[in-house]
């Protein structure tokens, strides 16, 4: 047999003879029935038990349906990460329909542009937030109404059948055609998902998970339904937590946590700390970007790096990481259950063993398509030379990732790149051609090209080289303005560079080699500089400017046009805190992203602990503010 035959042939799916029956919502509402009073959301005291999560869930299920809401429809969740996001999800499975998540921080157009191509019935979202919602034909209410109404209806979900076949969740990813695209997932490959997590972690009633993953991305699918489908908890990190490595520690420790996902550049962190050696964590979940590190001998729990694409169910392969001396970076580790691992040629032949090629994937996890983009779907999602109609649930098709790869002598899979421009920037997939569609968009911009460069401690940022048309007056507040409308915080570039012409390979495209190393003298210059007035604001800009490496920050400087974003954003809450003795809310830093404006709520907050007399931080609070007059 030759070699190249051999490796399709080990990589054969595996089917169990139980196949993949049955849904999620079944097993969560077993668990409900056999434990109502064990924990199953903890956000806050006192947790949700499993009993009060489905009559939540009911009682909302029974509004959905109400709506309209029936099999095949979708639910937008426009939620913070929080118990109530999960009965909303529950509850749009109770009422037939899928669920979509919208990340309350994404630019209003392009909400506009998920809600209107994925074609929604309906959005749940909560009272602070329901005012940030896009006007359009879906119906939208606050869960608060719904959840406080008291209803005979709780007892008991909407009579419903749902099928393997039919749709559970869509998840909107990055678009290289300038529009993100819409991912269809199904109840089986979710099932699939599900099952091969209980089995391959062992996990139990008596696990504490974690929701940690921001909405919107793939990961907080994994993160919840495999453990309220065992009747697990999951316990949801505060925002000034989830991404500063000693307080998730020491928070995971506190909450007896004993499995969690963190995205790669989080675990990495997590990985260089001191861990006590009685922690309840055994097992550390990783993924979403290429993992250069490894555990060491004394790190008290076992971790796993993963990896897949959204169109298949968020996990394809997946193995423990050693923490053996290795020159090589850690690999993707194998194919999860009924899933295929394809190393494919330009022509579709399978490479030679140990050879660089494209991942191809087949499997139950494969995902139906792109909402509502048939083309699109055609392009990527190609009838497979191998399974043909098996009845494993991928329906003859492999979906081509365009990372490379090649096995390894044992088996494992190498993650090598991309085969095209695609990025990955804090886990999430990133089109350059997307943000250059919108850049070229700007009146007076000629052409444009987005690159990614290491910034310090590992901070990976986005830059983006511009060729304005002659007697163009652009100003970079303008233009950053215009992206964040347009497009989610992690898209729009740190740092902007003005050059003459675009350098071009031989075949007509943008040469990413030959870019010019962005200085002083090529880098965009900002407007004019406002000079911090006050004590806070000085304070502030003296947080500001290394946490965003700039040299120094205007008053009238807006966060995220800077180059912040969620992540940062959530180490700026610390650093204030640590500063001035105060909480400030990201949905606050959202809404006065200025130095100018946040001064001012810093200030409204310190106001507001002095009237309340909270001890020696009411002095010190007391003090900056007086300065600040």
């Amino acid at each position: 047999m030759k070699p190249e035959t051999q490796l399709v042939e080990d990589q054969r799916l595996k089917i169990p003879s139980s196949g993949c029956n049955g849904c999620v919502l079944q097993l969560v509402e077993q668990r409900s029935q056999a434990n109502p009073e064990a924990a199953a959301v903890i956000g806050s005291a006192p947790a949700l038990t499993y009993g009060e999560l489905d009559r939540q869930a009911n009682r909302l299920a029974h509004h959905l349906r109400a709506l309209g809401v029936r099999t095949e429809c979708l639910v937008g969740v426009y939620m913070e990460r929080s118990p109530a996001s999960v009965i909303a999800a529950l509850a749009t499975f109770k009422a037939g329909g899928a669920y979509l998540p919208l990340d309350p921080s994404l630019p209003e157009e392009r909400l506009t542009f998920m809600l209107a191509d994925a074609k929604v019935t309906a959005v749940v979202s909560s009272a602070a937030l329901r005012d940030r919602l896009p006007k359009g034909p879906w119906a939208v209410f606050d869960f608060e109404d719904v959840a406080s109404a008291s209803s005979a209806l709780e007892q008991h979900g909407p009579e419903i059948e749902i099928s393997p076949d039919n749709l559970a969740y869509v998840i909107y990813t990055s678009g290289s055609t300038g529009q993100p695209k819409g991912v269809e997932i199904t109840h089986g490959s979710l099932m699939n998902l599900v099952e091969w997590h209980l089995r391959a972690f062992e996990v139990t009633a008596a696990d504490r998970a974690t929701l940690q993953a921001a909405v919107g991305f793939d990961a907080a699918v994994w993160e919840v339904w495999p453990y309220l489908a065992c009747g697990a908890s999951v316990a949801i990190p505060e925002e000034s937590v989830r991404n500063h490595p000693e307080a998730l520690r020491d928070w995971m420790v506190a909450n007896r946590i004993t499995i969690t996902f963190l995205s790669t550049a989080i675990a990495e962190r997590m990985l260089q700390l001191k861990w006590p050696t009685k922690t309840s964590l055994r097992i550390l979940l990783t993924g979403a970007d290429a993992l250069r590190r490894r555990p060491t001998t004394d790190t008290p729990f076992v971790l796993i790096n993963n990896y897949g694409p959204t169109e298949c169910t968020v996990v394809a392969t997946s193995g423990a990481v050693l923490p053996e001396p290795s020159a090589s970076l850690p690999s993707i580790g194998r194919a999860i259950d009924n899933t295929a691992i394809y190393i494919l040629d330009e022509k579709m032949r399978p490479v030679p063993q140990g050879a660089a090629g494209e991942i191809y994937i087949g499997g139950v996890g494969v995902a139906r398509g792109y909402r509502n983009n048939p083309a699109l779907t055609a392009e990527r999602f190609v009838r497979s030379p191998f399974e043909g109609g098996n009845g494993t649930g991928s329906r003859g098709r492999l979906y081509r990732t365009g990372d490379v790869a090649r096995f390894l002598p044992n088996g494992e899979v190498e993650f090598l790149g991309r085969v095209d421009e695609q990025i990955k920037i804090r886990g999430f997939r990133v089109e350059p051609g997307e943000i250059v569609s919108a850049l070229n968009s700007f009146p007076g911009i000629q052409a444009s090209a987005v690159s990614l460069l290491g910034g310090a401690n590992g901070d990976r940022r986005l830059a983006a080289y511009v060729v304005c048309a002659p007697g163009a007056q652009i100003t970079l507040t303008s233009l950053r303005e215009t992206l964040a409308r347009r497009l989610p915080d992690y898209m729009v570039p740190s740092v902007f560079g003005k050059v003459q012409s675009l350098p071009l390979t031989r075949n007509g495209k943008v040469d990413y080699s030959a870019l010019p190393v962005l200085t002083e003298s090529n880098t965009w210059p900002e407007s004019e500089f406002v000079e911090p007035q006050t004590h806070v604001e000085q304070r502030l800009a003296a947080i500001l400017a290394p946490l965003l490496h700039v040299e120094r920050v205007s008053a009238k400087d807006n966060f995220f046009l800077l180059g912040g974003h969620s992540l940062l954003g959530t180490q700026l809450i610390t650093k204030i805190k640590e500063a001035f003795d105060v909480e400030l809310s990201l949905l606050s830093l959202f809404d006065h992203p200025t130095l100018e404006e946040m001064s001012v709520e810093v200030e409204n907050l310190i106001l507001v602990k002095i009237g309340a007399g909270n001890g020696d931080g009411s002095k010190v609070s007391r003090a900056i503010v007086q300065e600040s007059q």
